[in-house]
């Protein structure tokens, strides 16, 4: 078995073509979360591939390849722009005689490094556990040796199931901690429904603009950065509204397509803040050539976490980039569901506050407030 180094940064990147309608976007999308990931490109492996290889995934000739590559590049990292089962990434280490990882693997490891608060680094953690829970059944069989032991391991216990008992310990210990979390959430949210409040949540696909857009209209520092999830944890902040009231603004985790469900599992608890929103502000880059599907990727993960049925406004983000203007569109029932902004040139966003202020008129006056199509 080869042994698992602790982080590798030279890396060899994989991206096959198995027919997907979305294979060129989501290969544009690896390369981002490559470097995102603070990985050095060697080199590039792409083709088109009719059907995986249950084994290895792709085809013997692709893996000599890359195996020559990795020995003439002193790889320490090969990334596959794909889930790899656990049988499939333990064949491909022993063909490769690398370091295996795949697309899970490396969004995981993203947002290892990004999570900061106590809260976000528990998530992460639990996603992981999860995650190496299944390479703990199928694919790590140096463990499955019998060794005894004194103190943690019975007679006679095997260390595969020493660790799985011990990962299963872990994992009920930090879903008891995010439970904890997740009733703080909901005391504070009581709190701002007897005060009033309009609870607001930006959501989107990562890098989409979110927390430029939180920055610019709480006048706050949160770390933006033009790169992919360069937010994890969730921040609020009070924002004074031009008509009376406020609103408590929330900036949360960016969306992408293929999400590990185990991420959306164990983000639950942040990821409820927007289920449990008045309105939510769906942030849009309308300068990406595909934003049209990667707004059904967020709409779709919202339905996922109960946020489907969510008052929600399009922020048309980035209108400096693609040439537009700022502006709203309102709807039949002359609801605003549209606004054209640039967050990082601070166009529009004087519309942003005007919508937010009539959905506060709104809940004031007992309105019902139905999302716009």
């Amino acid at each position: 078995m080869i042994e698992r180094p602790q982080a590798g940064e030279r890396a060899i990147l994989v991206s096959l073509d198995t027919g997907q309608p979305d294979w060129s976007d989501s290969n544009e999308e690896f390369g981002l979360l490559a470097k995102s990931a603070g990985l050095v490109q060697l080199q590039s492996f792409e083709g088109s591939l009719r059907r995986p290889h249950p084994a290895t995934f792709a085809g013997s000739g692709k893996v000599s390849a890359i195996a020559m590559a990795c020995q003439q590049h002193n790889a320490s990292v090969v990334v596959f722009n794909h889930a790899l089962t656990p049988a499939q990434e333990r064949n491909l280490e022993q063909a490769i005689h690398c370091r295996v990882i795949d697309r899970v693997s490396l969004i995981l490891d993203i947002f290892a490094r990004r999570a900061k608060s106590h809260e976000g680094k528990l998530q992460v953690e639990l996603a992981q556990l999860q995650y190496l829970s299944t390479r703990l059944v199928r694919g790590w069989t140096h463990l499955e040796r019998q060794k005894g032991g004194i103190g943690l391991r019975g007679p006679g216990e095997t260390q595969l199931e020493t660790d799985r008992r011990l990962l299963g310990l872990r994992v009920k210990s930090l879903k008891a901690q995010i439970e904890r979390v997740k009733r703080q959430r909901q005391t504070q949210r009581q709190g701002r429904v007897r005060n009033g409040a309009l609870a607001v949540s930006l959501v989107g696909y990562t890098n989409a603009g979110k927390s430029t857009l939180f920055n610019a209209l709480t006048n706050e520092n949160a770390y933006a950065a033009d790169q992919l999830f360069a937010t994890l944890d969730t921040t609020s902040r009070r924002l004074y509204l031009p008509l009376g009231g406020y609103a408590i603004l929330s900036d949360t985790v960016g969306f992408i397509r293929s999400l590990p469900y185990s991420l959306i599992a164990a983000f639950r608890a942040t990821l409820e803040e927007s289920a449990e929103a008045n309105l939510l502000l769906h942030v849009i880059d309308v300068s990406h050539s595909d934003w049209i599907e990667q707004s059904r990727v967020v709409d779709k993960i919202l339905e996922e976490i109960g946020a489907g049925q969510t008052a929600k406004i399009s922020v048309m983000n980035k209108i400096d980039v693609a040439g537009g203007m700022p502006g709203l569109e309102r709807d039949e029932y002359g609801r605003i569901s549209r606004i054209f902004v640039s967050a990082k040139q601070r166009l529009g966003l004087e519309l942003i506050r005007q919508a937010l202020s009539e959905t506060c008129q709104m809940l004031n006056d007992k309105m019902e407030f139905v999302s716009p199509q």
